[in-house]
């Protein structure tokens, strides 16, 4: 999961992972530059459109205590193969389908 300590030595955790031949998952779908196995989380791009309208109708008048609650409604789930070829592990592929994203 995401948070200061993860983040700050993400690139590290990930290179020991992958010496030790240890999978690694992330909750954002940023595989391609963090060099994990897969990720699977809400879309962030999507995330910020939403905050951008919510801070619209705030900056129109809303009060924030009157906006509805909103949960993430896309996710997202990529697999990367160049990572799954350095671990020796093979996708199956009807995994590989239900990516939305395959990092070759």
């Amino acid at each position: 999961m995401g948070d200061r300590l993860t983040l700050q030595h993400g690139e590290q955790i990930v290179d020991f992972a992958t010496q030790k031949r240890i999978p690694s998952m992330l909750d954002r779908a940023y595989p391609e530059t963090a060099g994990v196995l897969m990720s699977y989380g809400a879309d962030e791009p999507e995330l910020w459109r939403r905050a951008a309208v919510l801070a619209d109708k705030i900056l129109k008048g809303a009060k924030p205590a009157d906006l509805p609650f909103e949960q993430p409604t896309k996710f997202k789930f990529v697999i990367n193969l160049k990572t799954a070829r350095t671990l020796g592990l093979t996708i199956p592929p009807s995994l590989l389908l239900r990516a939305d994203e395959v990092v070759q």
